[in-house]
Parts: C-alpha cells; sequence; structure tokens
C-alpha cells in the first residue's frame, strides 16, 4: 500500500515521466519483477518501471478505484477474472506457473509427508494467505477441502494479507508450517524449506494484462512483451518459476 501511495502521489503532482510505466503485481511476483525491471531499463534509457507489489485481490481493488496502473500481473486467474472489465480486450496472457508446497522453519524435525501430516498435535499453528483475498489462500483451502482437511484445520491458520507475510511468519518460526509458494521459499532459502508439494484443484498459472485508461498503456504492452520474451522467461525461471 505505502508502494501505490506513491506512485498516486508522484502523479498528482507531476513528478511521474512519461516514460514511467506503472506495474501492479502479486507479491510472489516481488524478486522477479524487481530484477525483470532493471533488466528492462538498461534495455530501455529513460524509462521507469514503477513496481506496487501486493496480494491480487488488493490490487484489483486499487485498479477498480482508478489507481494510475498500466500492467496488472496476478497469481491466479480468479484475481484477473475480478479485474476483467478493467483490461484491454486481448492483452491477457499467462506468463508463468508455480507450485503450492507446505514450508517450515530450516531447522525443524517435523516429518511432513501427506497433508494430513498436519493435524499432528505438535503442529500448533499453520499459515497461508487469507482465502478470502489471497490466492495462495485459495489453492491452500482448495486442496484441503478435497482432502477434507479443511474444516478440522482452519483453527489452526493464521492468514497473511499476503503470501510473502505468511512466509515471514514461517521464517521467523511463529507458526510450525505454512503453505506457500515454491518460489517464496527459494527466496529465504537459508530460513525456510520445502517438506512436501501441495497438488492443487487447478494449475497455478500466472496472467496479465493492460489496463484501460492506463497513462501509459503502450509502456505496459512493452514491459509485458519483456515478460514473455525469452530473457524474460529466464528471469523468471531463475526466481523458480515455471513456463505457463
Amino acid at each position: 500500500m505505502k508502494r501505490i501511495t506513491a506512485v498516486l502521489l508522484s502523479c498528482a503532482t507531476g513528478a511521474a515521466s512519461a516514460a514511467d510505466i506503472t506495474v501492479s503485481a502479486a507479491a510472489s511476483l516481488n524478486n522477479a519483477f524487481r530484477e525483470a525491471a532493471a533488466v528492462y531499463e538498461a534495455a530501455h534509457p529513460g524509462d521507469k518501471v514503477l513496481l506496487n507489489f501486493a496480494a491480487s485481490d488488493a490490487l484489483v481493488a486499487q485498479i477498480a478505484k482508478g489507481a494510475p496502473v498500466d500492467l496488472f500481473a496476478s497469481a491466479d486467474q480468479e484475481a484477473m477474472d475480478k479485474a476483467q472489465a478493467h483490461v484491454v480486450p486481448g492483452s491477457r496472457r499467462d506468463f508463468a506457473s508455480n507450485r503450492l508446497v507446505v514450508a517450515v522453519p530450516f531447522g525443524s524435525r517435523l516429518d511432513l509427508r501427506t497433508l494430513a501430516d498436519l493435524r499432528q498435535p505438535a503442529v500448533q499453528r499453520l499459515t497461508t494467505g487469507n482465502p478470502a483475498s489471497v490466492p495462495a489462500g485459495r489453492y491452500t483451502k482448495g486442496a484441503l477441502e478435497k482432502t477434507g482437511l479443511w474444516g478440522e484445520l482452519e483453527p489452526k491458520f493464521v492468514f497473511g494479507t499476503n503470501v510473502r507475510q505468511s512466509l515471514d511468519y514461517i521464517a521467523r518460526g511463529e507458526v510450525e508450517a505454512g503453505l506457500v509458494y515454491q518460489t517464496d521459499v527459494a527466496s529465504q532459502a537459508e530460513k525456510v524449506r520445502t517438506a512436501m508439494v501441495v497438488p492443487t484443484t487447478t494449475p497455478i498459472t500466472y496472467p496479465l494484462a493492460v489496463i484501460k485508461g492506463a497513462p501509459n498503456a503502450a509502456g505496459g504492452r512493452a514491459f509485458a512483451d519483456f515478460i514473455m520474451s525469452p530473457s524474460g522467461q529466464a528471469i523468471l525461471a531463475r526466481f523458480g518459476f515455471g513456463k505457463p
């Protein structure tokens, strides 16, 4: 929210350049998109990519309220569906995939091999993103409902406002385990580790789209094209993302 506020203020005061490209992206894309933005800017002197990270549904709400966004990158199809009325027709494309995992603090001795193992008394607290607004939480709820465990395990959950907040809970040892993305674990490999991969009811795919009435729609399309290019895909792959 602080980042979008800064963007709104800069636009309101006329400080934002015509070459600024404002990208609202899911929190799980933080590291990968920061590197992608740096590489893009190096290849396009004078252009500046302004990045705003939050839970996908929170970004949709900002866009619906008129936030000056050029490109939206979501962590699931549902959030992009909610934004559909605000995106340029034909600009929506899938650009990456991910996997849901059970992660634990790096030094944890828990032996977690199936989702049913999360029922054990040693697992007192769990975390994931809030299913009402965070894609990782929706994937988690779907996976646990499919196995009949959601009702029993829901009281154990401390929900994060985005998946990176849940990752921080795990890294600090404030929970015994959490369900986050494979790429999140990779971003803090010295503090958390993957205990198991979680099968999801639908594939985890990330779509992006240019926003209608964007201040710099051409810039949004250009950055989207870069993300879809071999160079952009190589950056995503380095951070653990798969092909769409």
